[in-house]
């Protein structure tokens, strides 16, 4: 085969060398399904993750402070947003009229996520139970607060002309219900519920100030 200079000097007989010929790979169908696999599972994981990001909802949190056995009012819940939540189990904010009134199983810290768990409706005031409400001094109360569930035991005290040595103690157990601090003096209102039999002894005793509180358990 003869090649033609460009300066117009004769052809000159030179062999040309044949292009190469490159051998495309082919690739294996499994590997190429494998190949789709991972990028279709990559996306869904990617989206998964986004959705789950932006996903807020609104919840019911605690506001301030709830003692155990303390009912739960409107003041003590505020709603916050929250996103994602996977995991939890918050209480919306839609059902709040479904918390306020019931009564906390658990002492409650603001800030967190209120749960349904942490919450009771379950009555103090048990069968075959009344209750009854002492006037304590301060110094007679058994503890710097009492809560709800609390259990008390209420011990006769002689009478204050009586100079008899005390031989026996008249004992009632009760449960505390409610506390109240009365504004008009320093007089402590403690609500205890207790069996009927015993309400008729522990009124009269109350009345005579011979009643002394001991705490035996606390809720």
């Amino acid at each position: 085969m003869s090649l033609a200079t460009r300066n117009g000097t004769p052809p000159v007989d030179t062999p040309v060398t044949p292009p190469k010929v490159v051998r495309q790979r082919r690739m294996r169908p499994g590997l190429l399904g494998l190949a789709v696999l991972l990028i279709a599972l990559g996306g869904l994981g990617a989206a998964f993750a986004v959705t789950s990001v932006r996903a807020t909802g609104t919840y019911l949190a605690v506001a301030r402070p709830v003692e155990v056995g303390r009912t739960i009012g409107a003041e003590d819940l505020v709603t916050v947003q929250v996103s994602g939540g996977a995991g939890l189990s918050p209480v919306p904010a839609a059902r709040r009229d479904d918390v306020v009134g019931k009564r906390a199983k658990v002492a409650l810290v603001p800030g967190t996520l209120l749960t349904m768990d942490q919450l009771t409706d379950a009555p103090l005031l048990g069968p075959g139970q009344q209750q009854l409400a002492l006037g304590l001094e301060p110094a007679q109360v058994p503890a710097r607060q009492l809560h709800p569930g609390d259990k008390v035991l209420l011990v006769s005290t002689p009478a204050g002309n009586d100079d008899r040595p005390v031989v026996t103690a008249t004992r009632f157990e009760a449960t505390v219900i409610d506390t109240r601090n009365r504004e008009d003096d320093d007089e402590i209102v403690v609500y205890v519920a207790l069996a009927v039999r015993d309400v008729p002894a522990v009124a009269a005793l109350a009345a005579l100030d011979r009643i002394a509180v001991a705490l035996t358990e606390a809720a």
